[in-house]
């Protein structure tokens, strides 16, 4: 999918939540306000303005009143709006006077917010009128500083970023540093889904904006760093913030009740009440009806008597402790991602994120109990997905991002399992990969298994169709990519990852196109260069039936298995270089998928289609790695003479499919669109070097001698174009 076929890593915003907990949110937080409102209506103006004035209520029963009327149906919007704006005014009063700071309840306050947030759930123009007012969001950050307060600010803090047109400046935010330090853990939980809108890229709207060429335009006009870049920048600067957020995410969770117990409780509270916001204010009600009983005593078990604590069970606090963990590795992934990324894996390296998210894979993130085959695959960010299973896909896309092109990735192995790489390294007679030797030891998992192992595991015993199938292919292929390594292959081959791998392919029935994308693209890292490899496939495909079925699934969307293609290609021009080793001269003869694409027919074959299915306008980030696996086979083709022959075949077929230009002038366009898009992104084009094993050096000029125009050349596509159907001229697209 998008987050890892092109040559970069790009990711759709939002992490995995659950629709339903904030319509609950709604719910719940307006028939609370709508009932107080009802009886404030039943008290005359007269008694509330005299009321009001000896206990300095600010006049706001008042409002509250006539907005309640007023918002009536047949009632009077524009009086309705006014009282609104008078009830913006009276919040900020403290801020907008140069007098003595007057005072206002918390409870007025809340009520205040708690208006103005169910307008904004029955008028998104209401929600935008709020957020054009840049002094009013800052004046909302101040009002989190009151912990009885926090909630109804959090809560609409949050919907009015979410239409804001401008991202907000995070250094705005007066003394960030001191209101972020001056929460507590639940508070910060909270916190971070607020900063997940302010951190993340947002997102482009419609399929066509997701296109390269878009992104790329709107890339030049935003300029350089973005807001959200320079919003990633100020979080990390405030001290300790990252370490709490490690604290957070990696804290584990009494368990009171038995096991049995507490399975079908969470599966019965998820399914109507899976919000986090929602909780926060269950627990606050529960906590301020037991101090309402007894103000004088500090006895816990006051609290445990409580009649509301009573209604809710002891599996709400895990469901709590989950949403929370949900939001705070959102933040952490989307950190991974931003160009601070150094810094951030240094400080997850040394607050030991992964051995504590290894100490909690048992026992709370991937628990046995999880009903997981109702959930959509992919990018789809707007599922009805419950608490439980959003946590596993965001730990699962934590782990992908962590391990990603980074040297880091070996905290997810255990000291036992890191020996075991150095073993292989040692007994295939190669060289330690360097990031390996580097590796700090004492900041590795703990336990019998490491992270990567127990994932493994788990990945095994995953139904065919699941979508945490796609999530952890996902994750294991991120800690194969970059530059290959024997050793690391051989530690995956070892626990039976290809086989299983296969079996998904081949003989589960698996029919979702999203898993058996990411497991083509899985078994292409695992497979490429490694004899031991090929000979594992063919061991396991063993018969043609078989081998026609792999073949079968191959075909049915290059856009899915071109990334496998790439690597066998890769692979068999290593292989046949290797004349000398008698296991690779066998493997050429006996392996069937090896000889398949030997066959200089089959390569054209495929060839064609990847580039009759892509064109500039419809490149993606998911399927730009189409034009780059027929890259792949024409330097192949070059660096043996044989490119003029492919260009050719090309034109040949062309005429054959009597659209003659069609394909040449097609893949003459998206070589050009190459080049604009490659030439300007280092981290973009070291990915094509890793993963290639070819020097950019050599993909630049391949493409130059493909693009030129001197049709003497019979290595440039202008000269298998006739002169009526000559469209290089023409502008590639208009910005």
């Amino acid at each position: 999918m998008a987050t890892l076929r092109g040559s970069g890593s790009s990711r759709t915003r939002g992490a995995p939540r659950s629709c339903s907990g904030n319509i609950l949110t709604r719910i719940w937080q307006s028939q609370i306000t709508g009932r107080a409102m009802s009886r404030g209506t039943q008290i005359p103006e007269v008694l509330l303005q005299e009321r009001g004035g000896r206990a300095r209520w600010h006049g706001i029963p008042v409002l509250l009143r006539r907005l309640y009327e007023h918002s009536q149906p047949n009632g009077d919007l524009v009086q309705a709006h006014v009282v609104l704006k008078l009830l913006v005014e009276i919040l900020m009063r403290p801020t907008l006077t140069t007098e003595k700071k007057p005072q206002m309840s918390d409870d007025l306050i809340k009520d205040c917010l708690s208006v103005l947030y169910n307008c904004c759930i029955c008028s998104e123009g209401v929600t935008k009128s709020l957020a054009s007012r840049s002094d009013f969001v800052l004046f909302l950050f101040t009002l989190m500083t009151n912990k009885k307060t926090f909630l109804q600010t959090a809560t609409l803090i949050e919907d009015i970023l979410g239409v804001k047109k401008e991202m907000i400046n995070l250094e705005a935010i007066p003394n960030l540093a001191g209101l972020v330090q001056s929460f507590d853990q639940q508070q910060l939980a909270n916190f971070c889904r607020i900063l997940s809108v302010t951190i993340s890229e947002p997102d482009l709207g419609h399929d066509d904006k997701h296109t390269l060429l878009a992104k790329n335009a709107q890339q030049r006009r935003n300029g350089s760093p973005s807001q959200a870049e320079v919003n990633q920048v100020t979080i990390l600067n405030i001290p300790g913030f990252i370490e709490r957020l490690c604290r957070l995410a990696t804290r584990k969770v009494s368990e009171a009740t038995g096991a049995s117990d507490f399975l079908q409780e969470l599966e019965d509270w998820y399914t109507w009440l899976d919000n986090a916001l929602v909780l926060d204010a269950l627990m606050q009600m529960a906590t301020a009806e037991a101090e309402h009983s007894s103000a004088e005593s500090s006895d816990e078990s006051v609290l445990a008597a409580s009649p509301l604590r009573q209604r809710l069970p002891q599996s709400m606090k895990v469901v709590h402790e989950i949403m929370y963990k949900v939001e705070v590795l959102y933040v952490l992934c989307v950190l991974l991602m931003g160009r601070q990324r150094n810094q951030v894996h240094r400080m997850l390296a040394e607050f030991r994120l992964i051995p504590g998210l290894n100490n909690l894979f048992d026992k709370l993130i991937w628990r046995k109990f999880t009903s997981s085959n109702h959930v959509l695959h992919g990018q789809n960010q707007n599922c009805d997905c419950s608490p439980e299973i959003s946590f596993k896909i965001q730990f699962l896309r934590l782990l992908q991002s962590f391990s990603d092109h980074h040297e880091n990735k070996y905290l997810l192995l255990n000291v036992q399992e890191l020996n075991e790489l150095s073993a292989i390294s040692l007994k295939a007679n190669i060289p330690e990969v360097e990031a390996l030797v580097n590796t700090d030891r004492s900041l590795a998992c703990d336990g019998k298994k490491g992270l990567l192992t127990r994932l493994l595991t788990v990945m095994k015993k995953e139904p065919p169709d699941s979508s945490f199938r796609f999530w952890q292919a996902r994750a294991v292929e991120s800690f194969l990519r970059g530059a290959t390594s024997y050793a690391d292959q051989v530690f995956l081959l070892k626990r039976g990852l290809l086989e299983h791998i296969l079996f998904c392919i081949i003989d589960s029935g698996c029919k979702s196109r999203d898993v058996l994308q990411s497991y083509f693209d899985l078994l292409g890292e695992l497979m490429k260069f490694n004899i031991d490899a090929f000979q594992r496939f063919n061991k396991y495909v063993n018969t043609e039936e078989k081998f026609q079925t792999f073949l079968t699934q191959i075909n049915s969307s290059l856009v899915d298995s071109n990334m496998l293609v790439r690597c066998i290609v890769l692979s068999l021009d290593r292989f046949e270089s290797q004349t000398d080793d008698m296991r690779v001269m066998e493997m050429l003869s006996e392996c069937l998928l090896l000889s398949y694409l030997a066959r200089v027919e089959n390569r054209l074959s495929f060839l064609f289609r990847l580039i009759n299915i892509i064109n500039v306008q419809t490149l993606t980030q998911e399927n730009v790695s189409c034009l780059n696996t027929s890259l792949v086979i024409l330097m192949v083709a070059r660096r043996r003479g044989e490119l003029p022959s492919y260009l050719r075949a090309l034109r040949e077929k062309e005429y054959t499919e009597r659209y003659p230009g069609c394909l040449l002038n097609n893949f003459h366009q998206l070589l050009r669109f190459w080049q604009r898009h490659y030439l300007n992104k280092d981290k973009d084009s070291t990915c094509l070097e890793n993963s290639s094993c070819i020097p950019f050096s050599y993909w630049k000029e391949t493409v130059s001698v493909l693009l030129n125009l001197d049709r003497a050349s019979p290595c440039a596509i202008a000269s298998y174009i006739d002169p009526a159907y000559m469209e290089l001229d023409q502008e590639l697209m208009d910005d």
